[in-house]
């Protein structure tokens, strides 16, 4: 009953988010441009992008990545997700993707950092190091 509790607030807020950021910004394009000096994952911390992913991208991607019908999609399998560098993967998730992208088949807004501001690059290289071990 906890998980469900803390899932619904975790939802409110990012409802919330979403409203006030406008619906996040685009992310057009099916490989997202690599800003210059975007930072590698490799040297990333696995256990701390899990707990980063767990109190920001796990309301729409779900328990472990696997997703949640109608808002985030299936991390362990992207395809998407497969295709891009570190690099490339940080850059999408500092733009997000509007839900007027072609290549957005939820229809549903990805915030810039998932609706979390504050997320420095370091944490982006966290998550992005925690997402990698995700895909199967």
């Amino acid at each position: 009953m906890r998980k469900f509790v803390m899932l619904l607030i975790t939802i409110s807020l990012l409802t919330l988010a979403l409203a006030a950021c406008g619906g996040g910004g685009g992310g057009g394009g099916d490989q997202p441009p690599v800003q210059a000096g975007a930072p590698a994952a490799a040297a990333g911390d696995v256990a701390n992008g899990a707990k980063l992913f767990k109190s920001t991208c796990i309301a729409c991607h779900g328990e472990g990545g696997v997703g949640v019908q109608g808002l985030g999609k299936n991390m362990t399998t992207s395809e998407f997700i497969a295709g891009l560098s570190d690099a490339e993967l940080i850059d999408f998730i500092k733009k997000g993707r509007d839900p007027s992208d072609p290549l957005n088949t939820t229809g549903v807004a990805m915030p810039p950092k998932g609706g979390n501001p504050a997320l420095t690059d370091e944490n982006l290289v966290d998550i992005v190091a925690y997402v990698r071990t995700l895909h199967k």
